[in-house]
């Protein structure tokens, strides 16, 4: 909750790099995916490392750490702090005036039409998962959105009965058994744990626009979707999270409980606790 992110889209784009005679753009493109998967893994790897290096001796501390699996709370407040920030400084202001000078309308068609965009990977992760009905409710929505909602603008699938259940690679580890390890939270991304961090790096690597984007020197789309969704997402709890910012004695372990809470619902396919998806604030993979 609340890691919705934070930011997505605050980097600028990289300078373009022609590939050269002697290697083809599409041979570049899959050195780069693997390159990131690899630094990812040896990330989480490093991580997790970390986690187990820096336990309390002491049983009783230990205890109380995992309670919350937070042994990195202290860097991860930091990360917090940072992450709010950007929030309250750029984000948010961002989304007010988004919400203020785009009418509801042309909101819905660009949040129907980012979030179908996801809908490859849906079907991908359901698969993987072995959830055959998973996977086909995720193509039939998929397609209605795409031929009947004009690309996605229009929400037809729902209109239609056909839920909306997103997946991700990190919920498709977790079906495999591993476990969530570490409280994380992400520079701009937010909540995570070394599995999710994991997965999102999949996820980013096997995005179909993404790949497309790339090979055709589309980089400009990849950053434009992804500031797009980060105040789009941010517009749909802009008062909850100000209620829950002015509610909390301690907002980091707020946003912290929330987020394990919604997750672990997701997981399970079960409908989550009564709270805003904050601070995830896109659901769209970086660039």
């Amino acid at each position: 909750m609340t890691e919705s992110s934070v930011v997505e889209g605050c980097r600028g784009a990289p300078p373009r790099v022609e590939p050269s005679a002697k290697e083809p753009s599409h041979m570049k493109l899959a050195s780069l995916s693997r390159s990131l998967l690899r630094t990812v893994t040896v990330v989480a790897l490093a991580l997790t490392a970390t986690a187990c290096a820096t336990n309390p001796a002491d049983p009783g501390a230990k205890d109380a750490a995992y309670q919350v699996n937070d042994p990195l709370e202290i860097p991860n407040r930091f990360v917090f702090a940072a992450n709010e920030a950007v929030d309250v400084l750029a984000l948010r202001p961002a989304a007010e005036v988004y919400v203020g000078v785009v009418p509801d309308p042309v909101r819905d068609a660009i949040h129907n039409f980012i979030d179908n965009l996801m809908g490859p990977l849906y079907i991908a992760n359901n698969l993987l998962q072995g959830n055959v009905d998973g996977a086909t409710n995720a193509t039939g929505r998929f397609m209605t959105n795409t031929i009947l909602g004009v690309g996605g603008i229009a929400d037809v699938a729902s209109q239609a009965g056909i839920p909306h259940a997103p997946e991700d690679f990190g919920q498709t580890l977790a079906v495999w058994g591993l476990g969530d390890g570490p409280y994380l939270v992400l520079p701009l991304l937010g909540p995570s744990n070394v599995r999710d961090a994991v997965g999102y790096g999949v996820d980013t690597v096997g995005d179909p626009v993404r790949i497309w984007a790339y090979a055709h020197h589309g980089q400009g789309l990849m950053y434009t979707r992804a500031g797009v969704g980060a105040v789009d997402r941010r517009s749909e709890v802009l008062k909850s999270v100000d209620d829950l910012r002015r509610n909390s004695l301690d907002f980091y372990a707020t946003v912290r409980s929330l987020h394990q809470q919604q997750r672990q619902a997701e997981i399970e396919n079960r409908k989550g606790p009564a709270t805003p998806d904050f601070p995830d604030y896109t659901s769209t993979p970086k660039p």
